[in-house]
């Protein structure tokens, strides 16, 4: 008797967690910078309800996920991890290109109502059909991150900024008598930056049909339009590289940076002696009454085909992705937005952030999240998006009569690189 009762003891635990498999396993995560310590901050939590899940988080460093090693992927997802870390932006790529190397979460237990907690603008690029191969994790909903004091020296007010024509107009201030540097804090804002928040804000970003059959000519494009600009603002503040972006802002050479709201992280982090001198405001529109609102960045957690432990990490994933302590924990530690809609309600997005100066940051930012317009990747976004950006570096420079000859160069390209037919 007493053998029996401890079988079915046995027998319940396993039917209660679902497969015995799932509590005990070791799991690696490969991930980069940021992105693989803010996972790292969430294994206590996680570890306190399943503490026989063992988790190993790789930083591969500068190159986001799959780049460092696409061999895998081409044999099938031979030598993948666990858990893979994919940038939204480039997610449509590896699945058209290695479908069979991703589990589809559905089958893990990724159901309709745990989809339902993440806008769509998030999950679009992630599910193909019925197949979902990632998980959301963090956004990127753009805003302007400013310094206070070098604003309030040069009379420039963030509440009259609701169009890029203020926002140019506010970068043709005098900064730059204040920081005393020739190329110093006068300069807002590259200009190439602002033409890709507008047209993903306009639903433009999407250069591809939904099916990939045409892609479209890049037009309507106004900032791109308008020569005379920023030639005394915007245009000379070349920080494109993230790295340059930090020495910009440690020197108070950059009075703004237009970027995701995962930047709030980058900023604190790196810059600690500027604590309550940052602020943020809504990135501007093309109309006032515009939606003010763009993605710039964000990721996802995908499982790998050959996994041997698939329920184990379906298990982390929905723990770091799919509830408000998980995602909480990486907003607060290193400033990756949530894009777990539920997550907007927590208590600690509406405190006051002492570094930028009371302000309730995450409010602000978090509130544009059901505005941002769905748009895909699809498997050729990168070679269109290199095209793109050197066509309008180009044409900044002098390059092109027109507006019109550089998009209608842009679209030729794009159509060469891929094979599709411009839309008509």
């Amino acid at each position: 008797m007493r053998f029996k009762l401890l079988a079915a003891t046995a027998a319940v635990a396993v039917l209660a967690s679902g497969s015995a498999f799932a509590q005990s396993a070791n799991l690696t995560i490969w991930s980069w910078n940021v992105a693989a310590s803010a996972l790292k901050s969430t294994l206590p939590g996680f570890n306190k309800q399943f503490p026989d899940i063992k988790i190993t988080v790789e930083d591969l460093g500068k190159q986001p996920g799959l780049r460092q090693d696409a061999r895998c992927l081409r044999c099938r997802g031979d030598g993948l991890p666990d858990i893979v870390s994919i940038e939204n932006f480039e997610a449509e790529i590896f699945w058209s290109r290695f479908p069979d190397c991703f589990a589809n979460l559905k089958e893990l237990g990724y159901t309709a109502d745990i989809q339902a907690k993440f806008p769509d603008f998030k999950r679009t690029e992630l599910e193909v059909g019925d197949v979902a191969y990632a998980m959301p994790w963090d956004s990127g909903p753009v805003a302007v991150f400013y310094r206070r004091d070098l604003y309030e020296k040069a009379g420039v007010d963030p509440s009259t900024i609701s169009t890029w024509d203020d926002f140019i107009a506010a970068g043709k201030k005098d900064f730059r008598r204040q920081s005393r540097r020739r190329h110093g804090a006068g300069r807002l804002q590259r200009r190439q930056r602002m033409v890709s928040h507008d047209r993903q804000r306009t639903g433009l970003r999407l250069l591809f049909d939904r099916r990939s059959e045409h892609h479209h000519q890049p037009a309507g494009l106004r900032r791109l339009a308008a020569k005379g600009e920023g030639d005394e603002g915007c245009r000379d503040a070349d920080v494109g590289q993230l790295g340059r972006k930090i020495q910009a802002n440690t020197a108070g050479k950059a009075a703004s940076q237009l970027y995701g709201g995962w930047y709030e992280g980058t900023v604190r982090s790196t810059s600690p002696d500027l604590k309550g001198k940052w602020g943020v405001y809504r990135m501007p529109s093309l109309t006032a009454d515009g939606p003010h609102a763009a993605n710039l960045g964000g990721s996802s957690l995908a499982i790998s085909a050959t996994s041997a432990n698939k329920e184990a990490a379906w298990k982390f994933v929905n723990y770091a992705l799919g509830t408000d302590e998980g995602q909480i924990t990486m907003l607060k530690e290193f400033g990756l937005v949530p894009s777990l809609l539920s997550a907007e309600k927590d208590p600690f997005v509406n405190e006051p952030q002492p570094y930028w100066g009371g302000q309730k940051v995450w409010a602000d930012i978090l509130a544009t999240l059901p505005k941002i317009v769905p748009s895909r990747g699809t498997a050729f976004q990168s070679d269109a998006e290199a095209i793109f950006k050197a066509t309008q570096t180009k044409f900044f420079a002098g390059g092109y009569p027109d507006a019109k000859a550089a998009l209608d160069d842009a679209a030729k390209q794009i159509a060469s690189a891929t094979g599709l037919p411009i839309a008509q």
